[in-house]
């Protein structure tokens, strides 16, 4: 199998590397989100880790995380093609 052939063969479609980049920025910002829960409080022995969670995941941080991620996505498309 020529070289060709095999990166056309791994190629994902856009739409799909798409969800996968946006998803994966979404991760860190939720994970980034999780862990300053823990170093904020003086003491991360009296927060339970569903506490944490349900202090994170709230409506306007989703908004924020997809707005980000759709902004990083489009600016790794934007450096992927001119670079």
């Amino acid at each position: 199998m020529d070289a060709r052939k095999l990166t056309q063969r791994f190629k994902l479609a856009p739409f799909t590397r798409a969800v996968i980049e946006i998803a994966f920025i979404i991760f860190l910002f939720y994970s980034n989100l999780l862990m300053g829960q823990y170093t904020a409080n003086a003491s991360p022995q009296n927060m339970s880790l569903w506490m944490a969670i349900k202090n994170v995941v709230t409506p306007d941080n989703l908004i924020i995380g997809f707005v980000t991620a759709l902004i990083g996505h489009l600016v790794f498309e934007f450096l992927r093609r001119r670079i």
